[in-house]
């Protein structure tokens, strides 16, 4: 009892330290402590210490000092990279053929419109792959019969061809476009005549504007309309300018509104004349560019 009573008198004993001028012995501070506190804040700082000494050997110091945290971080972007490389793969694929096809359409061969995309048919089971054959096959049957429908139906009611651009006045009301140039509309849009676009007759190697920001997805010689070049835009909708004597522009440039893309030329079989065949596509189907753009 003796020792254990001297023990809990050690450490609450109250002791104080005194700080005193050596000159004239002046106290300057004093502090009051016991061995019990001293012993309980020197753990606090210990474990303090340790912890903060944890956490920079898990963090800052590995990413510094350790070999392994930079072989995994090295990895993780090779991983990354690779995704990208892949996706970016996809995606440029798939791009092409979008851009082939088009230059299909535009040319009049529409061979291309036929082919499935290799990309979708690898992610189908077989069953889905047969099912998706006979499903394209039974919409090649339907092509000639809807054509016919649709010949028909142009026959007998001229004012049907109306329906291309139902609506889509009202869907890009709040879509602003460039004019591509000023000059004199000598042939409207006339989709009963096969006459996708609005001819604008103007002076000789005027340039050309883009009506709206947008990649470039065409840019050749076609025989029947000459030099060609082709914009896609926001809202799925395209730009297609005919007969130019140039093109500026290159598949894959990005282009804003106002910038010069070709010049006005007399190009093409079809072209009698210098003028720009212009025409606006949305959502796959060709509207009247005079209800969009002022010339």
């Amino acid at each position: 009892m003796r020792t254990r009573k001297t023990f809990y008198n050690w450490l609450t004993n109250r002791y104080q330290l005194v700080i005193r001028n050596e000159e004239n012995f002046a106290q300057k501070s004093a502090v009051s402590f016991t061995y019990a506190k001293v012993i309980l804040f020197s753990s606090l700082g210990f474990v303090l210490i340790l912890t903060i000494a944890l956490f920079l050997s898990r963090g800052i110091l590995s990413f510094l000092f350790d070999p392994r945290y930079e072989q995994l971080q090295t990895q993780l972007e090779l991983v990354r990279l690779n995704q990208q490389i892949d996706s970016m793969a996809i995606s440029l694929d798939r791009k092409e053929r979008f851009v082939q096809k088009f230059k299909a359409i535009v040319e009049g061969d529409d061979t291309l419109l036929l082919e499935a995309d290799p990309l979708n048919e690898e992610m189908l089971s077989p069953d889905e792959q047969l099912q998706s054959m006979n499903e394209e096959i039974d919409r090649s049957d339907y092509r000639q019969l809807d054509s016919a429908f649709r010949r028909r139906i142009e026959l007998d009611d001229p004012l049907a061809q109306l329906s291309f651009s139902t609506g889509v006045e009202s869907e890009l009301s709040g879509t602003y476009f460039f004019s591509p140039l000023t000059g004199v509309v000598s042939s409207p849009y006339n989709p009963s005549g096969a006459h996708f676009g609005t001819d604008i007759v103007t002076k000789p190697n005027e340039p050309v504007r883009c009506i709206a920001d947008g990649t470039v997805i065409f840019a050749d010689w076609t025989q029947n309309d000459g030099y060609v070049i082709a914009v896609q835009h926001r809202e799925n909708i395209i730009s297609v300018y005919k007969h130019n004597n140039d093109l500026l522009k290159k598949v894959g440039n990005f282009v804003s509104a106002g910038d010069v893309i070709s010049i006005v030329g007399n190009t093409g079989e079809l072209s009698d004349g210098p003028h720009l065949h212009f025409e606006m596509w949305y959502n796959g189907n060709p509207v009247d560019p005079e209800e969009f753009v002022t010339f």
